[in-house]
């Protein structure tokens, strides 16, 4: 972070934070309370969007998927009813297609899970013109794939055959991946 260039905070630190993890939501909230912010918390798409109609924050952190819908439903009402917000999304799933949708419909930055407060920090006070550090501590390989993985078994609702298909590999080798415990 020290190699980047923040900006203040500046007079309005309003934040909007929507994430469907409440324990996620509610230590990030503290955290950028902490730095400065004065975060408001929302669990879904109808309270972001509600909160951002009545009151548009300067920042917000919106997770991409949400119970009842996409957040980015969100970050286009926002980017509507306030143009110079900072908006970061947040996702558990990264992947270049929903990076490129988010900066599209307005999206200032896009971060991976996990994201501490102080890369949510970072990306929403960055200047812009560089390009942020490297991650500290990144997932390892083996750790992004068996994320992988598990997303789409549980998309599949946990239907290994389904799953074994859409990942193009072999139903046993699948269940043998399922067996073991997530990698570091």
């Amino acid at each position: 972070m020290a190699d980047r260039e923040l900006k203040e905070i500046g007079e309005d630190p309003s934040l909007l934070i929507v994430d469907d993890d409440e324990p996620f939501l509610r230590r990030l909230a503290r955290a950028m309370e902490k730095r400065g912010f004065q975060p408001e918390m929302a669990e879904t798409v109808a309270a972001g969007k509600a909160i951002v109609t009545a009151r548009p924050p300067a920042y917000a952190v919106v997770d991409l998927r949400l119970e009842d819908g996409n957040g980015l439903d969100v970050v286009e009402v926002l980017r509507e009813k306030r143009p110079d917000a900072k908006i970061v999304v947040l996702t558990g799933y990264g992947a270049i297609a929903t990076a490129v949708a988010a900066v599209k419909v307005g999206a200032t930055d896009y971060l991976s899970k996990p994201a501490d407060a102080n890369d949510v920090m970072a990306a929403l006070l960055a200047d812009g013109e560089a390009l942020p550090p490297p991650p500290e501590n990144p997932m390892s390989a083996d750790r992004v794939r068996w994320e992988h993985i598990q997303r789409v078994y549980e998309q599949c609702d946990r239907n290994v055959s389904e799953t074994a298909r859409r990942l193009n590999m072999h139903r046993r080798t699948l269940q043998r991946i399922l067996a073991k415990r997530s990698p570091r």
